[in-house]
């Protein structure tokens, strides 16, 4: 069995560059690494090949799209069996509003992240949606007030 690939010091050049700007060429990031196209072309390819990089996309100005509100709800349920945590989860995630969703350790079941516009919109999914969802026993949710910090990118060595 082949040793699990470790990036060099390049390949996190690379993975900073494309955490900055994504629409960044292999051209720009050659000449940014001192290295010839080809070569930045390979190492990217492989980088997505080994999911190191998931995937490329837009970050998007939540009130410029009507989902200004950030919640988050965390979501106890009434059993942990193996079924009832999987059932809970590919229910969540299907949910339109549900931009993240987390299996946790602690108090609670699941930490689950949605963007609405407003309170009423919250109301809805909350009664419609959220309260549908199998096996949920007791829901806390909270909303952003200010947004401090929103990083996207790892802080790589």
């Amino acid at each position: 069995m082949p040793a699990e690939y470790i990036p060099d010091q390049t390949d996190i050049e690379i993975l900073n560059l494309l955490q900055k700007d994504g629409r960044l060429s292999h051209k720009q990031i050659a000449a940014m690494v001192n290295l010839s196209i080809t070569p930045i072309h390979i190492r990217v390819r492989r980088l997505e090949e080994l999911n190191y990089i998931k995937r490329f996309t837009a970050i998007l100005n939540p009130k410029k799209i009507g989902k200004g509100l950030i919640g988050y709800v965390e979501v106890k349920l009434i059993e942990h069996t193996e079924e009832s945590l999987t059932n809970f989860m590919s229910e969540a995630i299907k949910l339109d509003e549900v931009m993240e969703c987390y299996h946790m350790s602690g108090a609670y079941d699941f930490l689950i992240r949605v963007a609405i516009n407003d309170m009423d919109e919250y109301s809805k999914v909350l009664m419609k949606k959220l309260s549908k969802l199998p096996g949920k026993a007791h829901f806390e949710s909270f909303f952003v007030m200010t947004e401090g910090k929103c990083e996207t990118a790892f802080n790589l060595k």
